[in-house]
């Protein structure tokens, strides 16, 4: 009896599964007879129609499987073409196979708002099966220049594929909608290996699916945290002939010379073989961005896009991390009127010659760009006039009223450009102060440098680090050591230790102080020579390093390093080896003030004091602002003797002074020449000679182990020296 029970049970739960399938298809064969209607008849579905609704056939489809339809955002009323297309598909086939079904439901499901259940359905199309048949069909259409009349037509899925790439990328799956995305291409690029026709989207919605996953790949591969793969879907997309308009192109080039400057990943070279042997392959990813952006650049010149100023700026960026600054003035140069400010163009073009060491030409734009009534107070041009002539003793003073005019500009704001334009001032008026011929007008410049370096200390809260630098060595100059060593050390806490120039500052400055232990400490690259150190320089392996690191610095660098080897041989009395290093240093440039002067030096301490004084006779006809020669031929008279002497050595030195007022040595020998006077004149002279003396002993006392302003590059010598003699073990 059970078991009869058991039996009918089993059967009655059969007839219910039965009865429930059976009202499902019934439901699908309705819905899908609606939505074939709605498009056929070429209405839009109505509002209420277009409201997400958990009544759907896809949603019950799908959470009769077992998933949860969580509704996505609510869509817009769906596109008007893409029914009248279907329309006209469905009119000319007659009917509506399974691919294409599923495709039109899931388009009305991503219409209405239902993602997931729109993506359940995408997902129930065979895309092995679509796919050889979207093939053929667009094979047969290239080869017949035909419409899709006749069997499939794969537009409708073309547009599925696209659909669940947006349903994929709206949840979230960028790597699954990237890899949906890439199918559409992939599928057209195997059918038309050479691209396709000019008028190949005239008659059908294929083209505008393809401008859009086109666009939508590379960006898909980024959200995914793939950069290779964007970067062979941008490659892909300027490659292949997708019949893109101009619009589109430049687009996707601009994004992709973005993406090369600044996503951080170093592309794989592009493989070109199509292209001829002589066609440019870039080889990384800078150049393939200047390519890029020069290619647009040219674009907006034959007027075929609009301006884009951002065009401009990637490429300035690119060029100048290059350091090929003179390719972007003639980019600019070549850029017809109009299409770039004028201000802009001259200070974009200075800027490039200023960087290209072409620093007159660049200053000779700004002043054209300021001669202008509009852009008399161009902030940015005066700052940038102003830098350039502080580089140049010769245009020092014109620096200071281009400092001046931006200060001008300025008044009355709050900009760190203000602590900006008063560095420049200070730097201008101390390049300044060393050509004025009163002492009286010299002081009054430094001061007043001195005054403005503070004030734009104060102005940008001491977190400058290039003013703070220059407020330490003007200080230090000045032989105020205690603020050149507060500047110095809060310099090397802006930088982190991790200038270079810093840290020789302190160690001068410390040296300077008489500290020369911590100065050790801080930066061993302000040790001399000794005679421990000469010895080793004669070692050949010792002598080849030397070498490789002369060939390394540029001629100046290495002609101050013979000069140096060469006094310090002098200092030892070691004649032939000093003559051996002067003989190097004549062989790199033969007028130089410095080798002459080295050379009198060496005449001196042999004694032959008529040669010295012509080798330094003809160090000053090489520079006459020599101060060493100066200096060195007051001494030389002085041995020589003679009293009508004097007056010569007194002109020597007073010049000597006039160039460099913290000159210990001029101090000194002037001082002598006041009390020579003193012992035949009276107590006049005397007091001179002794305030002499005394600033000849200040000025010795902090005089720093090597002047405060040598160059940063004529260290690197003596760092290669060091090591090798902590090599040798030596020291």
């Amino acid at each position: 009896m059970g078991t009869v029970v058991d039996v009918l049970r089993n059967c009655k739960r059969m007839r219910s599964k039965n009865w429930i399938r059976e009202q499902r298809r019934i439901r699908i064969r309705r819905r899908l007879g609606k939505i074939t209607q709605c498009f056929c008849s070429g209405e839009q579905l109505r509002v209420d129609e277009m409201v997400p609704s958990s009544e759907s056939l896809a949603t019950k489809d799908y959470s009769e499987n077992g998933y949860s339809s969580h509704v996505g955002e609510i869509r817009q009323k769906p596109d008007t073409g893409n029914i009248e297309e279907a329309e006209s598909s469905l009119r000319e086939t007659g009917g509506l196979n399974y691919e294409e079904a599923r495709a039109l439901l899931g388009r009305y499901e991503y219409q209405k708002g239902n993602i997931e259940a729109a993506l359940h359905v995408f997902e129930g199309i065979d895309i092995a099966a679509v796919i050889p048949k979207m093939k053929l069909a667009l094979a047969k259409k290239e080869r017949h220049r035909l419409r899709f009349t006749k069997g499939f037509f794969p537009t409708d899925v073309n547009t599925c594929f696209y659909l669940k790439t947006k349903s994929l990328q709206d949840l979230g799956r960028y790597r699954e909608a990237a890899k949906s995305c890439k199918v559409i291409l992939d599928i057209v690029e195997s059918s038309l290996p050479e691209g396709l026709p000019e008028n190949f989207g005239v008659d059908c919605k294929l083209q505008e699916t393809l401008n859009k996953a086109v666009e939508l790949l590379p960006e898909l591969w980024k959200l995914a945290d793939s950069p290779q793969e964007a970067i062979l879907s941008y490659r892909q997309a300027l490659l292949h002939h997708w019949n893109l308009d101009v619009e589109t192109t430049a687009k996707i080039q601009k994004e992709f010379a973005i993406f090369l400057l600044y996503s951080g990943s170093e592309a794989i070279p592009p493989n070109l073989r199509s292209q001829m042997d002589s066609s440019f392959v870039p080889r990384n990813n800078i150049e393939e961005a200047i390519l890029l952006l020069m290619i647009l650049l040219r674009k907006v010149s034959l007027k075929r896009i609009d301006w884009d100023p951002s065009i401009m700026d990637h490429l300035s960026y690119a060029l100048s991390v290059s350091g090929e600054l003179r390719p972007l003035a003639n980019q600019v140069e070549e850029l017809l009127p109009g299409i770039m400010d004028r201000k802009e163009i001259y200070l974009t073009l200075a800027l490039c010659y200023y960087g290209n060491s072409e620093d007159l030409v660049a200053l000779n734009l700004l002043r054209k760009l300021m001669g202008n009534r509009e852009d008399t107070k161009s902030v940015l041009a005066s700052l940038m006039a102003s830098k350039i002539c502080t580089e140049n003793s010769k245009y020092a003073e014109e620096g200071i009223s281009f400092a001046c005019k931006a200060i001008e500009s300025l008044s009355g704001r709050c900009d760190p450009m203000v602590g900006v334009a008063n560095c420049l001032l200070g730097i201008s008026l101390l390049s300044h102060s060393r050509s004025v011929l009163a002492d009286a007008e010299k002081v009054k410049r430094q001061s007043e440098a001195l005054q403005a370096l503070e004030s734009a200390g104060k102005m940008t809260r001491m977190r400058d680090p290039n003013i703070v630098y220059h407020l330490s060595l003007e200080n230090a100059e000045q032989r105020k050591l205690d603020a050149a060593l507060y500047y110095a050390k809060r310099l090397l806490k802006l930088e982190g230790g991790s200038n270079l120039k810093g840290w020789i500052l302190l160690a001068r400055i410390l040296s300077a102080k008489k500290r020369l232990g911590n100065g050790i400490k801080e930066n061993c690259c302000e040790l001399k020579l000794n005679s421990k150190l000469l010895r080793l320089i004669k070692a050949s392996d010792l002598g080849r390093s030397i070498r490789r690191a002369m060939e390394t610095c540029d001629r100046t660098l290495e002609l101050e390093t013979w000069h140096d080897l060469a006094c310090v041989y002098i200092s030892l009395s070691q004649w032939h080896d000093a003559e051996i290093c002067l003989s190097k240093s004549k062989a790199i440039g033969h007028y130089s003030a410095s080798r002459w002067h080295v050379t009198g030096l060496l005449y001196q301490a042999k004694g032959l004091r008529k040669e010295a004084l012509r080798a330094f006779w003809h160090a000053l006809d090489v520079e006459a602002t020599h101060v060493p020669s100066l200096v060195s031929m007051a001494v030389v008279l002085r041995q020589l003797g003679g009293r009508s002497s004097a007056v010569v050595r007194r002109c020597f030195l007073t010049e000597a002074l006039r160039l460099d007022r913290m000159n210990a040595s001029a101090w000194y020998n002037l001082g002598l020449i006041y009390k020579d006077e003193g012992e035949r004149e009276g107590d006049a002279s005397a007091l001179e000679a002794a305030e002499c003396f005394e600033a000849a002993i200040v000025l010795e006392e902090t005089a720093p182990v090597e002047p405060f302003r040598l160059k940063v590059d004529f260290i690197i010598i003596f760092i290669i020296l060091k090591k090798c003699i902590k090599n040798k073990e030596v020291m």
